[in-house]
């Protein structure tokens, strides 16, 4: 299971459900589970998955995230996110808020590029070596 510690009466939903057991929300729905869940039961799930998720579990390559941590550079804030194909391997993730200029600066020889709409409320930021 994910890294999320939910006490046993907790009640998670869904998308919470799918990022625990590590599978896209549209994957939950489809297998029937349903809006909310106790925690337990989900823990119950992760150590006794039943065939579709058994089978998911093997099929995965492991080379593209199905979750990901985004995590402010500036303020912590953080948030489980869909990865896109699109976005490159960031080097910074910050608020949409932030300015700019609160993140460090490039290393000397390497430029940055900005990312908008990097999950609900972020940028991502890639540094790369000029060209020489």
């Amino acid at each position: 299971m994910a890294n999320n510690s939910p006490s046993e009466n907790h009640s998670l939903n869904r998308r919470q459900v799918a990022q625990a057991l590590d599978i896209p929300p549209e994957m939950a729905a489809r297998n029937g589970i349903p809006s909310r869940m106790k925690a337990s039961d989900v823990a119950e799930l992760d150590a006794n998955p039943p065939a579709w998720l058994a089978q998911s579990r093997a099929n995965s390559t492991g080379k593209r995230p199905i979750w990901v941590e985004l995590r402010c550079h500036v303020c912590d804030f953080h948030e489980l996110a869909r990865p896109k194909k699109w976005w490159p391997a960031f080097s910074f993730v910050a608020c949409d808020f932030h300015g700019d200029g609160e993140l460090p600066a490039p290393a000397p020889g390497w430029r940055r590029s900005r990312f908008d709409g990097v999950g609900s409320r972020f940028r991502g930021f890639t540094d790369t070596r000029d060209p020489e």
